[in-house]
Order: C-alpha cells, then structure tokens, then sequence
C-alpha cells in the first residue's frame, strides 16, 4: 500500500497503481503527484487489466501519435480474452473508429466527416439556440434545479439524436443505456452496449424501410449502395459510437465547466460581464477539467518507448488526458492548475490528438458556446444548492463530470431569448 494524501492507493506485487473508485475521487491531485515521478507508470485499470497510464503532455502526444500504438486491440487480444471481455470482439463492436486503424478507420471517418464539419455544425445553432431557451422556459422564475438532468444533458441529447434519428421517446432510454455503458469495469456496463445495440438496431430497420433527411438514414444509403464502404456490424457500431460520443462529451463539459465557475465566482462574473469570452473560455474549461479524463485503450504492435519507458509488445496503454491537460504550459506566468477564462491560447488534449482527433469537436464547441451564453444571459442568480463535496461524480470509467448539480436560480425578468446576431 502506498499512502498519497488522505487516500490509500492499492498496488500489486508488480508495483502497479490501482485505477480504482478511490484513485478515480481524487484523480486531480492523484495524477500531479504521479508526473512528479514520471510520464508513464503501470497500473490496474478499473476493469482489471494491467496496463501504462501516460499522464504527462509530452509523452501524451507521443503516445496519441506513436504509429506502433494502435486502437484495434488484436497485439492484446490473449490479455482480454483471459479477462472475459467480449467488447474489444469485431462482431460486437463491428470495427468502429475508436477500435480501428487505417486504412478502416480513414474509410469509417469519411463517411461521417460531412455531417460534422464547422460549415455543416453552424447550420445548427438556431436549433440549439431553440432547445437551450425551450428548457430553460419550462423552470419556474425561481427555485431549485439539477442541471444535469434539465439542462446539460437534454440539450445535447437532443441534437446528436435528432442528427442521427433517434425517435423522441427513445432519447431518454438511450441517455441511461450510454452512461451505462461508459462504466467500464461495472455489471451494468456490457449489458448496457448490448441494449444499445439492440435498439439501435430497431432503428436501422425502421430508417431501412423509411429513410428520412437524417444521418442513419444517409449512412444505410452509403451501406446499400455499395457493400465494400460499410458493413452491418460497421453501420451498428457507428451509429452507437455517434450517439455515445456525441453527447457524453458535451454533458460534461458543460456540467464541469458549470462547476468550475461555482467554485471561482470572480470568474464566473468575468463571463457575465463579458459573454463574447465564453467561446473561447471553452478551450480553457476542456484543459482545466477535461470531460474524458482517460482516453480509450491503446494496443502495442511491437516494443517501443513512451516518456523513456519501454511498453512491451501486446500492452495496454491508457493516456490520461486530464493529467496531460494539466501539466500543458500555458501563456506567460500562468500556472496549469489555475482557471483563467481570459486566456488567450489554451492548449490541451481533450479532444484527443493525431488522428483519432474527436470528430464532433466543433458540435460540442458550438453546444458549449450557445448554451453557456444563453444560460449565464437568463438567469440572474446561480449558486449550488448544496455544499461542494456533496455533489457526486462518476465513479467509473473514462469520463469525468458530476452526476447532478442542484442549483438555486433567478431568472433575469428581462433576459431575451434572442442571442446577439454578432455571434
């Protein structure tokens, strides 16, 4: 056992650091304390497996960039198959993005590139707009609310579903089966993905027999026009991979960002005051409290070194993109560990890095920008209805952002609906 602060870390005879629920509540000040003894170490991950963390930014490109450090999990195929796992299995997950290498993942990504290019996602602010000020008229003029399940989650759940197709009496079962099925390493996980698939295959089905101006029904068209750019399982496990991603993101950017600003009203003012900085305070927000705290599950093809490190043939490597974020140099005098909505440049890896970049990147900017803008603009009070440390987070998985956040609210009386043309 090895004491780190007021949490007990377990390792194994191999000295490797449990990824555990208690390493997950106190990550921030667990991952600084690791990059001052190194960029890699090993480590149990929370489902179990042995692995490399990477936690800081320099070996974290390197590892996100390494051409032997792969996403399809074929060098580790012995290690999963002994731990139980069936996920990492192509009929399951049908070789989407996040389980493929080129040449598959460049012909997976461009079919969806389109739908999610800067032009393309601008065309959707007026609907956004629309949402974010349809959730916020439905509150009373004052009270209490939990953002998370009446404002950061709806709205993006709702744009990605409409996107893709998703009937509106779905969207709720698929919002409890995606955060389901991202705690990884929990019993409800695998059986969550195999609901989803379940009913998303009902949708390909119904989008077969009637296609609409929607994306499932483009890509069932790119699959029935020619059987060499998308298979069945590939059409499955990219609309799965679309809608998880597609909101889980968002959700907590928007809920950590709202967190962040509880805890530093000063800066919190600095955006009421000045709104034309929310946009590009996203970019601090994703580098100070990065919603994927973890990225998913690299492979080595071969021997190779990572931060000096040599990650040995058939190992998973996991880059801890929180760390990274926080050990980025930042402008000037600026300290990694201190937010600062008025930065001018911050650099991070939220999104991810190389080639497995996160393709709805600008969706969620835009989401972020138009919400948080609407938000702060109608309501004239915010403050968290119960102390700090009696909020609850996620425990499990790759994600970080808190389960609900109770706020106590005022409407501004005279808050219009109507953002400035200029943005």
């Amino acid at each position: 056992m090895n004491d780190y602060g007021n949490v007990r870390v377990t390792e194994d005879s191999e000295d490797r650091i449990a990824l555990d629920a208690a390493f997950k509540a106190d990550a921030i000040r667990q991952f600084e304390r690791l990059r001052k003894k190194g960029p890699v170490h090993p480590v149990t991950l929370s489902s179990g497996l042995p692995g490399w963390l990477v936690v800081s930014y320099a070996a974290a490109r390197e590892a996100l960039t390494h051409p032997a450090l792969g996403n399809h999990p074929a060098p580790a195929i012995a290690t999963l198959e002994a731990a139980g796992y069936v996920t990492h299995h192509d009929d399951v997950n049908g070789g989407h993005m996040l389980a493929s290498d080129p040449p598959n993942h460049t012909r997976l990504r461009r079919l969806v590139a389109g739908a999610f290019t800067t032009k393309r996602v601008q065309e959707l602010r007026q609907r956004i707009e629309e949402i974010a000020n349809s959730l916020i008229d439905s509150w009373p003029s004052s009270g209490q609310v939990d953002l998370v399940s009446e404002f950061t989650a709806p709205l993006p759940v709702t744009v990605i579903a409409e996107l893709i197709g998703v009937p509106e009496h779905h969207r709720n079962e698929f919002r409890k089966l995606t955060g389901d099925a991202l705690a990884v390493g929990t019993p409800q996980s695998e059986p969550a993905f195999m609901q989803l698939r379940a009913l998303l295959t009902g949708l390909i089905d119904e989008k077969s027999k009637n296609p609409e101006d929607d994306l499932t029904s483009a890509l069932i068209a790119a699959r029935d026009d020619d059987d060499s750019r998308l298979s069945d399982q590939e059409l499955l496990s990219m609309l799965q991979l679309l809608l998880i991603a597609g909101h889980e993101t968002t959700v907590n950017l928007m809920g950590n960002a709202i967190m962040a600003l509880m805890c530093h009203p000063d800066q919190l003012e600095i955006l009421r005051n000045e709104p034309v900085l929310i946009a590009s305070a996203a970019e601090e927000f994703l580098r100070y409290d990065s919603p994927l705290e973890l990225s998913t599950l690299r492979f080595a093809a071969e021997d190779l070194k990572i931060g000096g490190t040599l990650i040995e043939k058939g190992s998973i490597v996991v880059v801890a993109l929180a760390s990274a974020n926080r050990d980025v140099p930042v402008p000037g005098s600026g300290v990694p560990g201190t937010l600062d909505v008025t930065r001018k440049a911050s650099r991070h890896l939220a999104f991810g890095h190389g080639i497995h970049h996160c393709l709805g990147a600008p969706l969620a900017r835009l989401e972020f920008g138009v919400a948080m803008e609407i938000l702060l603009r109608r309501l004239q009070h915010l403050e968290l209805a119960v102390p700090y440390d009696e909020i609850d987070w996620i425990s499990k998985g790759i994600m970080r952002g808190a389960l609900k956040i109770p706020v106590r609210y005022r409407k501004d009386p005279g808050g219009s609906t109507l953002l400035p043309k200029t943005h």
